[in-house]
């Protein structure tokens, strides 16, 4: 974490001073003028976002080509559903009420009582003690606490209003499909549009030793694997930690499902920053269970997608307009294409969601800046990490 924070740290101070030196010439001393330091910053910035942009590229069109998700093999029968919350009782009893009837094992663990119907809640007491901490407590006290003879245990989100059930895969991790729903800001909404076209990446991640993510909605897993593996660790990000570590220690098989849940996006620019926060911290510093190879390419993920706004919010203006500091055909060329870039995984995030959200199409314009609300959460959690695990606000079913 402290390699990323530092580094990130660097590179808005060169920005800045930089931009200071470039407007106010003079004003800033210093052996290197400042049209230098701003080019080099945003060269570096530049081609970092373009290597990330290249190997997303290969991941998704290359070693996920052709990835279909695999025909279900197990059905209600096998699975036993679980319900995280903390005591959002009306919350949960919308996502509860979504799940189709074949689903007979539905389990609500919770931090106070509430009362849910249609599903069995469970209390985590106040005396539990484990490793993990926050929502991974409350998970490895129900692995431990609650019988399942079931196949999976599929954990819900709170908010994850089940769209759609096709059953599960033979896979050892199955991971659920998402499509966040509108709840407040429209930013905050189209950011998380926008992801769903960067996660397109996840059809490859069957093809991966090691998944680079796990989360968002739900996630199924087999009762014996997650015996073997438990949730005892401490993390923020408790469903990529848990794939991470089964992957390193078993030989296990990943799947996206086609199940889809429909969970809250969050409902304002403050919600967003601090969710986006935590995911960027906590994959950060989960990132050191990962092989060397895996750990670095996490890194520069992080890196990567935290800078992103500079190229298209200063780069590819300064190159539009001609501006002497960074005006080559070079930089035109591989600033507009990152722009390309950032406009196509919006509008494939539109495709994912299908009709329903055709007219966000219109908003292209302001793709620069849903970049941006997108990673904004990203620079926090690097350079400033969460201290605790803040729950994002959820609107329920009458937001």
């Amino acid at each position: 974490m402290k390699l990323e924070r530092y580094a990130l740290s660097t590179v808005t101070a060169v920005l800045l001073l930089a931009a200071t030196a470039v407007v106010v010439p003079g004003a800033v001393p210093a052996t290197v003028p400042g049209e230098t330091l701003l080019e080099l910053t945003l060269w570096t910035t530049t081609l970092l976002f373009g290597a990330t942009a290249a190997f997303w590229f290969v991941l998704t069109y290359v070693v996920g080509q052709g990835y279909e998700s695999p025909a279900p093999a197990y059905d209600g029968d096998d699975v036993q559903v679980r319900i995280l919350t903390i005591d959002a009782a009306d919350v949960v009893q919308a996502t509860v009420d979504s799940l189709p009837a074949e689903l007979t094992d539905v389990r609500v663990i919770a931090e106070e009582p509430i009362s849910v119907d249609g599903a069995e809640v469970h209390v985590v007491p106040d005396d539990f003690e484990c490793e993990a901490v926050r929502k991974g407590r409350a998970i490895e006290w129900a692995r431990r606490t609650l019988a399942c003879e079931r196949e999976f245990v599929c954990y819900l989100d709170e908010d994850s209003v089940v769209e759609s059930w096709n059953g599960l895969p033979d896979a050892d991790v199955v991971q659920l499909r998402e499509q966040p729903r509108r709840t407040g800001s429209v930013l905050s909404y189209l950011a998380d549009v926008y992801r769903m076209g960067v996660q397109l990446e996840q059809r490859a991640f069957a093809r991966l030793q090691i998944p680079l993510f796990a989360w968002g909605g739900g996630i199924a897993v087999r009762s014996d694997l997650e015996d073997a593996v438990t949730w005892n660790r401490e993390t923020i990000v408790e469903d990529t930690a848990f794939v991470w570590a089964a992957a390193r220690e078993h030989d296990i098989s990943f799947a996206l499902s086609e199940t889809t849940c429909r969970n809250e996006a969050p409902p304002s620019l403050t919600e967003i920053l601090q969710q986006r926060r935590r995911w960027a911290a906590g994959n950060v510093q989960a990132a050191s269970m990962l092989p060397a190879r895996y750990r670095l390419l996490t890194r520069v993920r992080n890196y990567a997608w935290a800078l992103s706004p500079i190229v298209t919010l200063v780069a590819v203006p300064l190159s539009v307009l001609g501006v002497s500091v960074v005006y080559g055909s070079l930089f035109v060329l591989a600033s507009l294409t990152l722009a390309a870039f950032t406009v196509f995984w919006y509008l494939r995030g539109v495709a994912y969601y299908g009709g329903r959200a055709l007219k966000w199409a219109a908003v292209l314009p302001l793709v620069p800046l849903v970049s941006l609300v997108h990673s904004m959460g990203t620079i926090a959690g690097i350079l400033h990490p969460p201290d605790g695990f803040r729950v994002t606000t959820k609107v329920g079913p009458d937001g």
